[in-house]
């Protein structure tokens, strides 16, 4: 059977969804391909933007549309240069922070999926 987004709130709940965010972070700090693009003076809020994104993908949440409106991923993230080396780089390190948080399988497998089509589709820069 198909994880569903219901499937991975179950597996993991809201504190493993904010955990998971909180270890991605940690990596997205130190590094030194994507995390320039990040603002110094604000990581508390870009972890709770991306903690509440996914609580609302995941159908766990309204807290993101009621502080962000739609999501316009694409429009957000325009001002940075996203190509594949820094798509890999941001699905590196999620993965990381999925396997700290011991994300169980079968919620893995719909994140790896879901991150996947998100990161290519955040991609603004041609192929090199």
């Amino acid at each position: 059977m198909t994880p569903t987004e219901q499937d991975v709130i179950k597996a993991c709940g809201e504190a493993g969804i904010r955990a998971m965010v909180a270890a991605f972070y940690r990596r997205v700090r130190n590094d030194d391909l994507i995390g320039p693009m990040y603002p110094d003076d604000d990581w508390e809020g870009s972890q709770e933007r991306l903690s509440d994104f996914m609580l609302f993908r995941l159908g766990a949440s309204n807290a993101y549309m009621e502080k962000r409106g739609h999501p316009r991923l694409r429009m957000r993230h325009a001002p940075f240069q996203i190509g594949i080396a820094e798509r890999d780089r941001w699905l590196k390190l999620m993965g990381e922070a999925m396997d700290e948080t011991k994300v169980p399988a079968y919620a893995r497998s719909f994140l790896d999926s879901f991150f996947k089509q998100i990161a290519d589709f955040m991609r603004n820069q041609p192929e090199s």
